[in-house]
């Protein structure tokens, strides 16, 4: 085994990890609803605490990857994930059952982030996409983990123990993480920015914000539709059980993983931009078909489940925009950035969701988010026809 692939394979069993504890809640939140007494709002504000306190970590996280690179920075954090496991585990309140979750979205912070810097400098520049899309693809399996094979663990065994259990496997990985990962090559020294300023350039760019809005609602609503949103709505609004539940998440999370090794081979083959535009307008039409008619047949929803799963995983493609867009000393600092974006997209659409809950009901908020959405494509638009005019 190569290196590189060393390094690939290490690092992917993090994000198998952090993939996994940021679903659990889609399944679980029955359990959760029953044994604390958690409303719609607090669920989703919750939930949604583990993208926040991601995404936070995102703006530090960018310059301690460039300069200390991913063999450290990212094992100590997930420590701190594997604390938030046992808080969770042990919560009898909303605010400890909080407190968990938002230690666990700190911990697995760098599981993406880490990796795609790795890949900098382990991969040439022409295979990072794909490379990165393989990378998601099977770190996305921890989400079908999280969908039937947790609603069968969990009916065995509890959701409390699932989480201890899982705790002890977050040291164990980061250990491996730590003594198995090197930051770069024999021989090749972590590039340094000569002017620390220069990370100013990606936030003042006109083309980060057109990739940053559309990953905010784009991955955003992908991952909180996947992690939570999307097992509810089963739940109330269809009158499902877990296992069946879990069923349609499998689907979902296949599709997904589908489309994440496919996204990379279709970016190269027909554009990055082109790709993402198609993607994004494809997967537009999930929220709103269902908020449109929720009560459809089954295999309707198999089907629309199937598409925001394929469609949605073309999010990484913005990572690996931002990573072709910016110097290669700044790669930490660019794919942070944009990934703030789409996980501080989770918060506030996971967050957003349960608060119109509250106040309405799934059509209402599936035809919001589906607005949202079509106005960052048509923000991200200029990019895709600048794209296509220079292939032409």
């Amino acid at each position: 085994m190569s290196a590189a692939s060393r390094v690939f394979i290490i690092l992917l069993l993090a994000y198998f990890l952090s993939y996994f504890f940021r679903a659990t809640n889609a399944v679980i939140s029955p359990d959760l609803r029953r044994d604390l007494g958690l409303t719609s709002a607090e669920l989703g504000l919750m939930t949604s605490l583990f993208y926040l306190t991601f995404a936070i970590a995102q703006l530090p996280l960018g310059a301690l990857l460039d300069r200390f690179g991913p063999r450290f920075v990212h094992p100590a954090l997930m420590l701190l994930g594997a604390i938030g496991a046992l808080i969770f585990a042990s919560a009898q309140d909303f605010f400890t059952l909080s407190l968990g979750r938002a230690l666990l979205g700190i911990g697995f912070a760098a599981a993406l982030m880490g990796a795609l810097k790795a890949f900098s400098l382990w991969f040439p520049a022409h295979r990072y996409a794909s490379v990165s899309s393989l990378y998601v693809a099977l770190g996305a399996s921890g989400a079908i983990a999280a969908s039937s094979p947790l609603a069968w663990l969990k009916e065995q065994i509890g959701w409390r123990t699932v989480f201890e259990w899982g705790a002890l496997v977050i040291v164990l990985v980061a250990l491996v993480v730590a003594l198995g990962v090197r930051n770069a090559p024999t021989g090749m020294a972590l590039p340094r920015s000569a002017q620390g300023g220069n990370a100013a350039l990606i936030w003042q760019s006109s083309l980060f914000w057109r990739m940053g809005w559309l990953n905010f609602m784009l991955g955003g609503g992908f991952l909180a539709w996947q992690t939570l949103w999307g097992g509810d709505f089963l739940f109330k609004v269809r009158g499902m059980g877990s296992l069946e539940v879990g069923s349609i998440l499998f689907t979902f999370s296949l599709a997904a993983l589908l489309g994440f090794l496919l996204c990379g081979p279709l970016a190269d083959r027909w554009g990055l931009p082109r790709v993402l535009l198609s993607a994004s307008m494809a997967f537009t039409l999930g929220p709103l078909l269902l908020a449109l008619w929720p009560q459809m047949p089954l295999l309707g929803i198999y089907i629309i489940y199937a598409l925001m799963g394929f469609t949605g995983a073309f999010n990484i493609l913005s990572l690996a925009q931002a990573r072709l867009t910016f110097p290669t000393e700044l790669t930490g600092r660019a794919v942070t950035a944009i990934n703030f974006m789409g996980f501080m997209g989770v918060f506030l659409l996971q967050w957003g969701i349960g608060v119109v809950l509250g106040l309405g009901n799934y059509s209402t908020a599936l035809l919001i988010w589906s607005a949202l959405i079509a106005l960052a494509i048509g923000g991200y638009l200029p990019l895709a026809l600048q794209a296509n005019k220079r292939s032409l």
